[in-house]
């Protein structure tokens, strides 16, 4: 791949959106625990699983306690499903925005 990471500096707006769209996921989980009073087990996992995917979010679940590792991949399954729905609806409002 030839991308040069310089480049990100020159459109310091890139990095705002980035910490826009982390404080939203971080804002819509917390809101969300709190009305289901969910655990801070699910909190923890439901994130990695959002932002670190199958990978991750079985370490953190084990962190808790090793019998829930499984959860954890359950629920990162779950985040790659609605992750890839929610991909497309992105790309398709963005296709529709872009032919205004």
């Amino acid at each position: 791949m030839k991308m040069d990471l310089g480049k990100v500096l020159e459109n310091p707006g890139l990095i705002a959106i980035g910490f826009v769209w982390i404080s939203v996921h971080a804002l819509l989980l917390i809101l969300v625990a709190k009305i289901i009073k969910a655990p801070y087990f699910f909190l923890a996992v439901g994130s990695q699983a959002n932002v670190g995917g199958a990978a991750s979010a079985p370490v953190v679940a084990a962190e808790f306690h090793p019998s829930l590792t499984s959860v954890g991949v359950l629920l990162a399954v779950l985040g790659y499903v609605v992750g890839t729905a929610g991909a497309l609806l992105c790309a398709y409002l963005m296709e529709v925005a872009s032919s205004l």
